[in-house]
């Protein structure tokens, strides 16, 4: 191995561990700031599990009798370090309702959420780099304003009047895909998918636009350096200066949306589980906001807030282990 391949090794191993380093910076108090703001939350509500649980018959005595009994006696700071503690433990706490745990009930819901979310990134990531790359390939033709009309009539379409059009459609009209409900994955990969399919591609049209959009400016950035000039000058056939100098100079802002994104595929996924009639993370975020079950939302906002940060420190890491310039910028 020569010296400027080892070289160029550590560079980018040690631009990974700053990047995650930096990621993990960030992390740590937005985590800590985030499970307070969320935890105050309780405070400001002015919510009680005694109200819910008593009802009509509640008098002082038995409000503060099952108030002691969780807890809500204490100081404001002691019960959010108890709670903290069992958070760092996994344990997101009991419900006022029905005293489940809220952490076997996320899981469950949340499988449900993160499988739709999860498709819909693979549908934007799949269809905007297809569509962002051949209109940068074919830019000022008429493929690339083809594909820039396209791109600007699904960005403003809402995703639950396309996840209605697509029912209408694809399962009432036709019936190839079922209209509502959930099949496990242990059931078998494809009533799973059948069932995920619908809901998944209703709010991918969003990051499909943005990542074709955000691409094709890389790419065509990408197409006008100076390096790309050098490798035409050199012989270099247009495949490898594609692969090879454009595209990884230029997916860049592509990568970089696509962490904002992910929350909002999850806040369509919400959207998309009341139209397709499915048991997930937002319709139990729904329902105990609504049932005022204020450990339970506490619960899920928790978990918005852990899995949006991974998701962000994941697509960092990949921005700086693929794109040269990220690598020599850390």
């Amino acid at each position: 191995m020569s010296s400027t391949t080892a070289n160029r090794g550590w560079a980018r191993t040690h631009g990974v561990s700053r990047a995650l380093g930096r990621t993990l910076a960030v992390f740590v108090p937005v985590f800590f700031l985030g499970t307070f703001i969320t935890f105050a939350l309780r405070q400001l509500s002015g919510l009680s599990p005694a109200h819910l649980q008593l009802g009509e018959s509640a008098t002082p005595e038995k409000v503060a009798q099952l108030e002691a009994q969780w807890g809500l006696d204490e100081p404001f700071l002691t019960q959010y370090w108890h709670w903290l503690e069992s958070l760092l433990h996994g344990d997101l706490g009991m419900s006022w309702v029905d005293g489940t745990s809220i952490s076997s009930a996320l899981v469950g819901r949340a499988i449900i959420s993160l499988s739709i979310a999860g498709l819909a990134l693979v549908i934007g990531v799949t269809v905007g780099f297809a569509l962002g790359t051949l209109a940068a390939l074919w830019q000022t033709t008429w493929v690339d304003r083809a594909i820039t009309g396209f791109t600007t009539v699904i960005s403003v379409m809402p995703s639950f009047v396309v996840g209605i059009a697509l029912v209408a459609v694809f399962a009432v009209t036709l019936g190839w895909f079922p209209s509502a409900g959930y099949v496990p994955i242990s059931q078998g990969l494809t009533p799973w998918f059948e069932h995920i399919w619908l809901p998944a591609l209703a709010i991918s049209f969003d990051t499909i636009a943005d990542v074709a959009r955000q691409l094709r400016s890389g790419l065509i950035g990408a197409y006008r350096e100076n390096y790309v000039t050098g490798a035409i000058v050199r012989g270099l056939g247009p495949r490898r200066i594609f692969f090879v100098h454009v595209l990884r100079n230029g997916i860049g802002p592509a990568l970089t949306v696509l962490g904002m994104k992910f929350p909002n595929l999850l806040g369509g996924a919400v959207v998309t589980e009341a139209i397709f009639g499915l048991a997930g993370y937002g319709k139990y975020a729904a329902d105990s906001a609504q049932r005022g079950d204020v450990p339970a939302v506490q619960g899920v906002l928790v978990v918005s807030i852990v899995v949006v940060v991974v998701f962000n420190l994941l697509v960092n890491t990949a921005l700086v282990r693929i794109t040269p310039a990220s690598s020599r910028g850390v």
